[in-house]
């Protein structure tokens, strides 16, 4: 009984366990690399795909002529031949990598010398047809094609495809058996994503970016192009960048300070662009008919400064004393005066402004389709103080990210929807079939659309009239908010 107990668990439980180690004992694999999927623009426009290359291999116990050999592969691929010949006689390792990424030129060079244990098998290296283009947003892959940052790596699952591989039987020490007959594994091709990003819109951004990088040559510059009715990214840029296609592998801190896409990973105190929020807070509230809002009329005393908890905040402008008399919201916005921002989130308290920071998504992720996004910084409401307060109205005291900016500034002028944005909106198959759509993601709605085309339409008067005027541009509507961050 126990003989024919041990005989089922063998041949019945763990048979195909069982089989797959006999299948590794004897016989060795060359992997056959599944072509990496490409990354295209919304319009189908190339921005990464993969060019046929050859990865080399050599199994040590299958070399007749070990020095042969190692003269051989170190003369054509520039290797130190002492060093190689090391490691083809440690018989300890079965099998070695020579090479990746080898061009076709050079296989058949390689193939003129027949020579046993030397295998080559299929590779593809990664090419990227507009070079230092969205290189931040992209990303790169590692020498085995594995994505390593940004989208390549976000998206590494879908990409990378599935590897096959070619078996040849082997002897008890992993020398090829004479007449072997090898079995083929085909590799399945990884699949395309397809951006939102619109190249005409990203070229333009990044043409802009490098005029103002020659005029100013600030340390870095960035910029987010997203439709505010869905969150899609149009455009995403940062400077410096560099060429995907020359990664500078060999200085790991040049590299990563120039993949870091600081708009989705860096957190900043955003300065008087987080009026809007503060303005449209006032409005919500007021239209809801909370005393402690003020009304749109509102005439704010001289706003030259305010004395909040001990100390003195001051407006940017104190030298114009004409600026600070007989202000609107409205006007306060154009003029972008401190003080009157100050006034609204007193009045209006603290558990009241914390409702609106977390339905504009502060404090959290906005979800974006990108590793390594940031919360930024926000006070715990319960340790928030009246001098916190007083300077979160006008963007001190708060850290955001320009993508979480981004997104509540669309939320804030498109009715009050508040999307998560993406980056990527399609999965397909090599063939061109659709396997999977990403739809904008609507997570809460932030605000009423009455008060959204308030502020939408102060933010107008900004542009046309106030201190974004180097924005207008005749014959289309634009609105906006400028601001000067201060950075500690």
């Amino acid at each position: 009984m126990f003989i024919i107990g041990k005989l089922f668990y063998v041949e019945v439980i763990s048979s195909d366990f069982l089989q797959e180690k006999a299948i590794d004992q004897w016989t060795r694999e060359l992997p056959v690399k599944a072509s990496r999927g490409k990354i295209l623009s919304s319009n189908g426009t190339v921005l990464a795909a993969s060019s046929p290359s050859y990865a080399v291999f050599v199994r040590t116990r299958s070399i007749k002529n070990t020095e042969k050999v190692a003269s051989v592969l170190s003369k054509i691929f520039d290797l130190d031949r002492d060093a190689l010949l090391e490691k083809l006689s440690n018989s300890s390792s079965s099998e070695i990598t020579v090479a990746r990424q080898v061009d076709k030129q050079t296989v058949a060079k390689l193939s003129e010398h027949d020579l046993d244990g030397v295998y080559y098998s299929v590779d593809n290296s990664r090419v990227y047809p507009y070079d230092e283009v969205l290189s931040s947003v992209i990303g790169y892959t590692a020498s085995d094609g594995a994505g390593l940052s940004g989208l390549e790596k976000y998206y590494d699952k879908y990409l990378k495809g599935v590897d096959g591989e070619i078996l040849y039987e082997a002897d008890l020490v992993g020398a090829d058996l004479e007449g072997k007959t090898p079995s083929y594994t085909e590799s399945a091709d990884g699949l395309n994503i397809v951006t939102n990003i619109d190249l005409e819109i990203q070229l333009i951004v990044e043409s802009v970016l490098k005029k103002v990088v020659t005029k100013y040559s600030p340390k870095g510059c960035s910029a987010i192009v997203l439709e505010p009715s869905t969150g899609k990214i149009l455009a995403m840029a940062n400077l410096p960048s560099f060429d995907l296609n020359n990664v500078p592998r060999d200085d790991m801190e040049t590299l990563n300070a120039l993949s870091r896409n600081g708009l989705v990973v860096d957190s900043y105190e955003p300065g008087s662009t987080f009026k809007i929020f503060t303005s449209i807070a006032n409005i919500s509230e007021y239209l809801k008919g909370n005393l402690n809002a003020k009304s749109l009329d509102y005439i704010y005393p001289n706003s030259r400064f305010r004395a909040v908890a001990g100390g003195k905040i001051k407006c940017w402008s104190t030298h114009e004393k004409g600026k600070h008399a007989n202000q609107t919201l409205s006007d306060a916005l154009n003029n972008s005066c401190n003080p009157c921002f100050t006034d609204i989130a007193l009045s209006l308290g603290k558990e009241t402004m914390y409702e609106y920071l977390s339905a504009f998504n502060f404090g959290s992720v906005t979800g974006v389709d990108f590793m390594g996004e940031t919360t930024g910084m926000v006070i715990p409401v319960g340790a928030v103080t009246d001098g916190d307060l007083a300077r979160i109205a006008f963007g001190q005291s708060i850290a955001i990210t320009p993508i979480q900016l981004a997104a509540a500034v669309a939320a804030a002028v498109n009715g009050g929807d508040y999307y998560s944005p993406y980056l990527v909106g399609e999965i397909r198959a090599q063939d061109g079939e659709t396997v999977e759509i990403f739809t904008p993601k609507l997570l809460r709605k932030a605000v009423d659309e009455d008060a959204s085309k308030i502020l939408a339409a102060y933010l107008e008067k900004v542009v046309s009239e106030g201190s974004g005027k180097q924005a207008y541009i005749e014959g289309y509507k634009v609105a906006g908010k400028t601001a000067t961050a201060q950075k500690y």
